[in-house]
């Protein structure tokens, strides 16, 4: 096994066909979000239909990262495979200022848990898991 794979023990998603933009935008420290060309109304994650009106003309729009705590939860179990040395962290829900109820998750270290509330703004960045995946976290601003 090569050293970069082995930098991370975190769980490496599985990009398929209709999440490949998604990832290989997030690898270049971008984040996209598919939108519905129809309507333009934003999908996350990614869907082979629009939610809103069910078009199928899809396409991975450019998104600010920017966005509010919508929901978190201190996790304190070390037994969540690859976070076993993480814990506690806290687990964050983010409401994306692109659209009402455009929900993306990621996580914070503790040392947050003082600053984490209920609509504290946050941003995007990028945590690079190793073996070229990079996954969208955020951080409070």
């Amino acid at each position: 096994m090569n050293a970069e794979v082995e930098k991370s023990s975190k769980p490496i998603p599985a990009a398929d066909e209709l999440t490949a933009p998604f990832w290989e935008a997030a690898r270049a420290r971008r984040l996209v979000i598919q939108r519905c060309s129809a309507c333009g109304y934003y999908n996350h994650p990614p869907r082979q239909f629009c939610d809103a009106c069910l078009a199928r003309e899809l396409a991975f729009a450019p998104a600010s990262g920017r966005g509010a705590v919508f929901s978190y939860t201190v996790m304190h179990q070390r037994d969540v495979a690859g976070f076993e040395g993480e814990a506690p962290f806290i687990n964050i829900v983010v409401e994306l200022a692109e659209q009402p109820m455009l929900l993306m998750v990621g996580n914070l270290p503790i040392g947050e848990r003082e600053r984490v509330r209920i609509g504290a703004p946050v941003e995007v960045w990028f945590e690079d898991r190793g073996g070229g995946v990079v996954v969208p976290q955020f951080r409070i601003v």
